[in-house]
């Protein structure tokens, strides 16, 4: 099905726009409008179906869920529920507040927002439809890993004196209040949806969060595009893309200035890989362009002492160093088609 998207790029490009395909600018626009379409196409469907399961998730037996569980099954449930929820940084915040308030360990909070702005359906959906399945499962499996190693490390450390006061009281006393009730195995239970009421709530939810990223589509598309029809051949093959061990950490420094979501990012990978940038060089400088940027890091001041923050800023770009150097490695023999 998604060669129609191919095909429907080719009609309009070339045969109503009149443009050349050899040139760079009807390479360009080839480029935009296939994979403009196929993101808008992939995202209206899979992020109604996600939101239609979600609709019936509930957050207060999830709680209890995760506190009745070993740590170990709370990390893995925090960075799978970042997966799973469309935030960028700055929205992760209020939640990341909700968690701790709720008295959520501090490392499965954290597990939480590592994974958040690095994985959503909206990245899967994208990364699906322009790298394949191969590229989208090992990105899901080290988005998840970097979150879940970065909050058994902060647990280890006892990060939570960290925190600001007012949310180091608020974790303090819910998991006193959370102690006193631990002897009550009554929880209350939530009213179940009805179908219609989650279709509401999945056109709802479709509507939004359409209305808030496809702007980030087109611009993240658009600089793909002007990336894949403009930059020679080679160029970062040349520069970055030769093996020094150098390239991975300076890639990572070069996306920390940069602020962008999982959205407006993956055009770019895609862009990046096929002018010669290796797959590892070219994650590791996405990663820390969408989840340890300065503006992240601006936001999260209003919640971390400047000692948690400096912890959390060198556990994301060692992950993400070695996350490069790892996939460097090991990509001649898994991703054959790059």
């Amino acid at each position: 099905m998604l060669a129609l998207f191919t095909e429907f790029a080719t009609w309009l490009a070339y045969g109503i726009l009149g443009l050349d395909p050899a040139t760079r600018i009807g390479t360009s626009v080839h480029f935009f409008i296939e994979d403009t379409t196929k993101i808008l196409f992939l995202l209206v469907l899979m992020i109604y179906v996600i939101a239609l399961a979600r609709a019936a998730l509930d957050l207060e037996r999830v709680r209890a869920y995760i506190q009745s569980k070993n740590r170990f099954a709370g990390y893995v449930f925090g960075s799978g529920f970042g997966a799973v929820t469309p935030f960028c940084s700055c929205s992760s915040i209020p939640l990341f507040l909700g968690f701790t308030s709720a008295g959520i360990p501090l490392g499965i909070t954290m597990a939480f927002l590592f994974t958040s702005p690095i994985i959503n359906e909206v990245a899967v959906v994208m990364l699906w439809g322009l790298l394949g399945w191969e590229f989208t499962l090992a990105y899901v499996v080290i988005g998840m890993t970097a979150g879940i190693v970065g909050g058994m490390i902060l647990d280890s450390l006892g990060g939570e004196r960290w925190l600001k006061d007012f949310a180091a009281k608020a974790y303090q006393k819910a998991k006193d209040t959370a102690h006193e009730q631990s002897g009550d195995p009554e929880l209350p239970k939530r009213r179940t949806m009805s179908f219609a009421e989650r279709h509401q709530f999945a056109k709802e939810e479709l509507k939004d969060i359409v209305g808030r990223i496809w702007k980030w589509v087109l611009i993240g598309v658009g600089i793909g595009a002007g990336l894949h029809g403009f930059v020679p051949d080679g160029w970062f093959a040349d520069n970055l893309g030769s093996g020094q061990w150098w390239s991975v950490p300076a890639a990572v420094f070069a996306g920390l200035p940069l602020y962008s979501n999982a959205t407006g990012v993956i055009p770019v990978i895609e862009s990046l890989i096929v002018k010669g940038l290796p797959v590892g060089t070219t994650l590791a400088f996405c990663m820390s362009t969408v989840a340890a940027s300065f503006p992240e890091f601006i936001m999260l001041k209003q919640v971390m002492t400047f000692r948690l923050l400096a912890l959390i800023f060198v556990i994301l770009l060692a992950n993400f160093m070695v996350v490069g150097w790892v996939i460097n490695a090991i990509s001649p023999w898994i991703f054959t088609g790059f």
